[in-house]
């Protein structure tokens, strides 16, 4: 149920806006029920069994019992709108995640109550301190024997650039935790099996004494009151704490932490309550993001989808002004305004600065875009996630492919992770994404809302091939059919060129042996058969000069000496002692150092080539492992890094250099090219 408004405490004037984030089996999605349960925006709690929870509406959810894409609802609490957002824990779905936490006044960053599954918060934690997001952390399934709360508290701290204030203590009795200290107000309570915990006397020992007189002497480090207070040996004022607990959290100075059991609605009022009085308005967010004070409607788009029966929509969070549906943005015209509830879509007149709505049919609207009026000081939108993952995909019926590219085109607008290149050279589609579970989620799309089935392979890796030796070859085209016949005459000579420095032709042609107007279709024919030599793959860093030639006043063309050329090339390549290059990428790998040394064996597992580690730079305990490593040998890299590092390492890559490449390896590639293509 909703609450009433409290006596003194007047509602915010717009609606504010709080993301829940955190790990995978964290826990969110369970809080996320119990914050829309408790702001009443649904009456009953869902169970993952039943598969009735609003943050895991969607098909591939339920399936794994896990989110796969962010859910959002709206609530009161104590006379205050509020939007949640969900978002998913999986890190192959963090895009999701990442770009609700822009536009949210605060995150809840959800993590379990043992030290070994805190540090998998810590790729989230960075990305909200480098984003000045401020946020609150939420110890979750404290009835689960949790650990010692200065354990968790050193996890947190070491993996977190702003310093951890702890707000609770727990109340044990025998293992199991009934009840909490408040550290600001320094009062006891015990849990209830439902709604508010209830008031108790303090428990004898002071059990949250120590505990409260650090979080006085973090905050003293930012309020002088406080610290002339405890330099005097006397307790601040409540109202004191209260207030620099507010400022220091508006500013992204410090992180809260919480504690309760999400699953079992503990903690859960607590959240809400420290949430009403310390997350920052709605004014706060907006300038950071760059729509600082008054002006003309702004709403910035943080997820697109494509419903059935209404077509394209934009989530966005509205900074500025209001809207109504048939309002025009442009060339474009607003066509539904709806407040989403899971998988709920509910209609409105209008929306208000602070809320979160769903606008229809934005064709022209991306994720990441304004609609309205885009401030001159607005701060970009990041770059997505760079792809760690490829497939190779066909349409299994031919008939589907044009059907193909239009699903392809609409999962690619609903997911800034997901890519889709056209590889020519290859004659290959390639879906690339944040790993193997993730692209088999956009599989499934394809079949449940496309009714559209692929094929999937390991994308091909683009080796190519030069030559070692220097040859001067003669090539001849001649082909007489009655009329004009076709004539073209041509010598060349076939170098190497410094790896690197690509195809160069030229001509050293003299007395017009070669027409002028026909020296480039020469050329052209050279290329022709470049793109595919002796070994089946394309040739580079090859010079090929033009020294001589002859040709016919009446049966020479340019095509005739364009398949001179072609022809040239064919016979004399392979006796340029060809060899296969494979393409070596720069790859920076990141994860926790204890996994470091592992890291370095599955490098040299795979060819690689390290080029050495050191400390990441603003991640306390983690490394970063630099090296050189084939293509062909990538195609999964994540999915060993992040088992070595319990799901949270990542890497980043990008081409470097072509090498030589000899032995069993190039002759399975150059029997699988020819195997191929013939």
């Amino acid at each position: 149920m909703s609450q009433a408004p409290q006596a003194g405490a007047p509602p915010q004037a717009s609606t504010r806006c709080a993301v829940v984030a955190g790990p995978y089996h964290s826990g969110k999605t369970h809080l996320f029920e119990a914050l829309l349960h408790a702001t009443g925006a649904i009456h009953r709690k869902g169970a993952v069994a039943a598969g009735t929870l609003v943050g895991d509406h969607q098909k591939e959810a339920r399936k794994r019992q896990g989110s796969t894409e962010l859910s959002v609802g709206m609530g009161h609490f104590l006379g205050d709108p509020w939007v949640f957002i969900d978002t998913p824990g999986g890190v192959e779905f963090g895009q999701d995640a990442r770009d609700a936490c822009l536009v949210a006044d605060i995150v809840i960053v959800v993590v379990e109550a043992e030290v070994d599954k805190v540090s998998a918060a810590a790729p989230l934690l960075h990305y909200l301190d480098g984003h000045n997001i401020p946020h609150v952390v939420f110890i979750n399934k404290v009835d689960h024997d949790p650990a010692p709360m200065r354990m968790l508290m050193d996890r947190l701290q070491a993996i977190s650039e702003r310093p951890m204030i702890l707000r609770q203590v727990p109340l044990l009795e025998g293992e199991a935790v009934t009840g909490y200290v408040d550290l600001v107000s320094a009062r006891a309570y015990r849990y209830a099996d439902a709604g508010p915990s209830a008031l108790i006397e303090m428990p004898a020992g002071d059990p949250g004494g120590a505990a409260r007189e650090e979080l006085l002497e973090t905050l003293a480090d930012y309020d002088d009151v406080i610290l002339e207070h405890l330099l005097e040996d006397r307790q601040p004022a409540t109202a004191e704490v209260y207030q620099q607990f507010t400022e220091t959290l508006r500013d992204d100075l410090l992180v809260p932490v919480l504690l309760g059991a999400g699953a079992l609605d503990r903690g859960v009022q607590r959240l809400l309550k420290t949430l009403r009085h310390d997350a920052p308005a709605v004014a706060v967010a907006a300038a950071r993001r760059g729509f600082d004070g008054p002006g003309e409607v702004a709403a910035e788009v943080f997820k697109t989808m494509h419903a059935p029966h209404l077509g394209k929509l934009s989530l966005a969070r509205l900074w500025r002004g209001s809207v109504k549906d048939g309002d025009h943005f442009g060339s474009q015209r607003l066509s539904g305004l709806y407040r989403p509830l899971g998988g709920k879509l509910d209609k409105l007149p209008t929306a208000t600065a602070g809320e979160v709505v769903a606008l229809g049919r934005l064709e022209e609207t991306a994720t990441g875009d304004v609609v309205g009026t885009t401030p001159a000081g607005r701060v970009p939108w990041p770059a997505p996630l760079p792809p760690v993952f490829a497939l190779a995909i066909t349409a299994t019926s031919r008939e589907d492919e044009v059907k193909l590219s239009g699903a392809l085109q609409k999962l690619v607008e609903e997911d800034r992770a997901l890519v889709v290149n056209h590889n020519a050279e290859m004659s290959e589609l390639t879906l690339e994404g944040q790993g193997d579970t993730h692209l088999r989620v956009v599989l499934e799309r394809l079949v449940d809302r496309f009714h559209l089935t692929v094929d999937t392979a390991a994308p091909q890796t683009p080796y190519r091939e030069t030559i070692t030796k220097s040859i001067d070859q003669h090539a001849r085209y001649k082909k007489q059919s009655g009329g004009h016949g076709q004539f073209g005459d041509v010598k060349v000579t076939v170098r190497p060129r410094p790896r690197g420095e690509g195809f160069n032709f030229s001509n050293t042609v003299v007395g017009g042996a070669v027409p002028r107007n026909f020296i480039s279709a020469v050329g052209d024919g050279v290329r022709d058969y470049l793109r595919r030599g002796p070994l089946g793959f394309q040739v580079v860093d090859v010079e090929v000069i033009l020294t001589d030639g002859a040709h016919h006043s009446v049966d020479s063309s340019e095509m005739a000496f364009r398949a001179a050329g072609r022809l040239a090339m064919a016979e004399g390549l392979p006796k340029c002692g060809p060899i296969l290059l494979e393409p070596i990428d720069h790859v920076v790998i990141s994860a926790p150092n204890t996994a470091t040394a592992r890291v370095q064996r599955v490098i040299t597992a795979r060819r690689g080539q390290i080029l050495g580690f050191q400390a990441k730079e603003g991640w306390q305990g983690w490394d970063v492992v630099q090296a050189y490593m084939p293509v062909a040998t990538l195609h999964d890299l994540i999915i060993e890094i992040r088992a070595l590092s319990h799901g949270m390492g990542f890497f980043t890559r990008e081409f470097d250099h072509l090498a030589e490449l000899s032995g069993r390896e190039a002759e399975t590639a150059i029997a699988e090219r020819q195997a191929a293509h013939g």
